[in-house]
């Protein structure tokens, strides 16, 4: 006969047979010792809702840029789909750049869950990064076994962000192109700029000015200077600001947006006054109202370059030079130099 359950009481739960509650508090007990025996029990998570986790694709690397002397994401040796489900008699093996065992490395960390962070990143860590995922399947009515490996692959490239430089350009009107007293505008104003941004280790280079004539719409010929120069954060001693970081881009970067914001705040103040203290008579040398202009230059430091086709996922990045590639200075391109066979060079041997 099957079992025979009563019917539910009136306003009350269902009655259980007492057979039935005996079994069910044999399943509780079970359980209990069960937890007692494993630790205190831990609730299955899906893996890939946490931040700060990259995953593994089947057949396809997966690229990851990693600033400089920061730590990596936690790289899962898994696909997001496998990492949700079940799986038995996991094992993993992690191999690093040019085919090394990921071993003996204290920047490397990886867990027994095939979980891999790189602390303190550098250039030569960069390169392919390998893991191979075994684990069994088995048939529930036979208890067979068998082994399934998978193989995810992931590029993981330094980089830095670049530095910040600007190019800029203002007008003056003066009487002549021939007037003396051109080149003394030019020498003061270079040197007003850089008293004015000097406390940022900033400074002002390649200044250069050209006159031309200029007709103005219903007006004569006027001659006009057409001042250029750059504003660069590498003033002498501007280690001094770094602080004894490992990189300097971010308080560098920092100073010369303030150095461009104070230059701006100059031109703007140069027309202010022209228009409001000068009234009718305006003198024959003054600053071009919106003539200033600015763009901003970015360079990478040796060993590193730019390449939107190759990383387009970091273009505004300079990442580390691959092998077969070199920078030796402060351009944003890494040229091509077979006999290189390490990521970062900064010379062709």
């Amino acid at each position: 006969m099957g079992r025979r359950w009563a019917r539910p009481e009136a306003g009350g739960s269902p009655a259980v047979a007492p057979r039935a509650r005996a079994v069910m508090r044999a399943w509780v007990l079970l359980s209990a010792v069960l937890s007692y025996l494993a630790g205190v029990g831990r609730q299955r998570t899906s893996l890939f809702s946490r931040k700060g986790f990259v995953y593994g694709t089947v057949g396809h690397p997966v690229k990851i840029y990693v600033e400089l002397h920061q730590n990596s994401p936690i790289l899962v040796c898994m696909d997001m789909n496998h990492a949700s489900k079940e799986t038995v008699d996991p094992t993993f093996l992690w191999i690093g750049p040019n085919e090394n065992t990921l071993t003996g490395n204290s920047r490397i960390n990886i867990t027994n869950t095939g979980k891999l962070i790189v602390k303190d990143f550098l250039e030569g860590l960069s390169g392919l990064y390998t893991c191979t995922l075994s684990y069994k399947i088995i048939k529930a009515e036979t208890q067979e076994e068998n082994t399934i490996k998978k193989r995810y692959d992931f590029m993981i490239f330094a980089y830095r962000e670049p530095d910040y430089s600007y190019h800029m350009a203002v007008r003056f009107t003066t009487k002549s192109c021939a007037g003396r007293y051109n080149g003394l505008l030019f020498r003061v104003l270079k040197k007003i700029l850089d008293n004015l941004i000097s406390d940022l280790s900033c400074h002002v280079i390649e200044p250069s000015y050209k006159c031309h004539s200029v007709k103005i719409p219903d007006h004569d010929f006027i001659y006009e200077l057409f001042i250029a120069f750059q504003v660069n954060p590498f003033a002498p001693g501007w280690k001094s600001v770094c602080h004894e970081s490992a990189d300097c881009e971010d308080t560098t970067n920092h100073n010369i947006l303030k150095a461009r914001d104070r230059i701006e705040e100059f031109f703007w103040r140069q027309a202010f006054i022209l228009y409001h203290h000068f009234n009718k008579t305006v003198p024959a040398m003054h600053f071009v109202d919106h003539s200033f202009q600015v763009i901003r230059v970015d360079n990478c430091r040796p060993g590193f370059g730019k390449n939107e086709g190759l990383h387009s996922n970091c273009a505004t990045c300079c990442v580390v030079c691959s092998p077969g590639t070199f920078s030796p200075d402060v351009n944003v391109t890494c040229q091509i130099c077979v006999s290189v066979h390490a990521y970062g060079a900064t010379s062709c041997p």
